[in-house]
């Protein structure tokens, strides 16, 4: 939704940057591995979230994913694509943060669940301010289980957590499972598939694709930083970091001063 008080991908990962590191701390293992793993998890994500995501694994030929791309951001294109030398925890992390991973490490499984605690919340949280959702609405277990309050769910989610997981494996109890699955489905239904959400996705290929076009038929028009990936990685692979990389305003921006024509005066 449009407006300067709901989230953004920053608040989110600073929110996740936040969780991780208290879940870490609680269980006693490497904050500063759980703090770097959470904030590298979505330097990936394209503009207009998800649907932009998908826009994209439409357009680029070998397929596009978040995560595969927020390590391709920290492995190849930060430091004018020399990378920035991660350690390979937080590069398996950073690239587990969705799916999981064999060989995670238990901090990674942190920032995952942190991840889930944050954006199920806060979605809600945006949802209820936009009149989306009332809060008359939520089903019962939510409501009995992890309050009606933002921070209060936010504290029940991560103190179970931490009390399942001092035992050994990093996890949430078997009941409160239930809830977190009936939490999922639940913004799945009401939100994330909103017919107004939904209505606006084709608008978003029709952006993303044009200035991907736009780009691939136009190299010189690149950015510099982006000629020396596309020279290594090649055109396609160097318009898609590009425009990955972009803002929801600054895709907008882009298509317009691209397609839209500009009013002039006669004099």
């Amino acid at each position: 939704p449009e407006g300067d008080h709901y989230r953004t991908r920053l608040t989110h990962t600073l929110e996740v940057t936040r969780l991780a590191r208290t879940v870490g701390r609680a269980l006693r293992l490497n904050e500063d591995l759980c703090e770097a793993i959470a904030l590298g998890h979505d330097l990936g994500h394209t503009p207009f979230g998800h649907a932009g995501e998908r826009a994209l694994n439409e357009i680029y030929g070998p397929g596009f994913r978040h995560y595969e791309q927020s390590l391709r951001v920290v492995d190849c294109i930060e430091k004018d694509g020399r990378g920035l030398n991660l350690c390979q925890e937080t590069r398996i992390g950073i690239l587990a943060h969705t799916k999981g991973h064999p060989e995670e490490s238990r901090e990674a499984v942190v920032v995952r669940l942190c991840d889930h605690v944050a954006y199920l919340n806060h979605d809600l949280d945006d949802a209820m301010r936009a009149g989306i959702v009332a809060e008359s609405e939520l089903p019962e277990i939510i409501v009995k289980r992890l309050g009606t309050r933002n921070s209060r769910r936010i504290n029940s989610l991560v103190d179970n957590i931490i009390r399942t997981s001092s035992a050994g494996n990093v996890g949430i109890s078997d009941d409160m499972q239930e809830v977190w699955d009936v939490f999922h489905e639940f913004l799945y239904d009401r939100v994330y598939h909103n017919p107004v959400a939904k209505g606006e996705e084709a608008k978003v290929e029709n952006i993303l694709r044009g200035i991907w076009e736009h780009y691939c038929r136009y190299p010189e028009k690149l950015p510099d930083d982006f000629r020396g990936i596309m020279e290594r990685d090649g055109l396609e692979r160097a318009v898609t970091d590009y425009v990955s990389g972009m803002t929801d305003d600054y895709a907008i921006y882009q298509y317009g001063e691209i397609f839209i024509p500009m009013a002039w005066s006669v004099k």
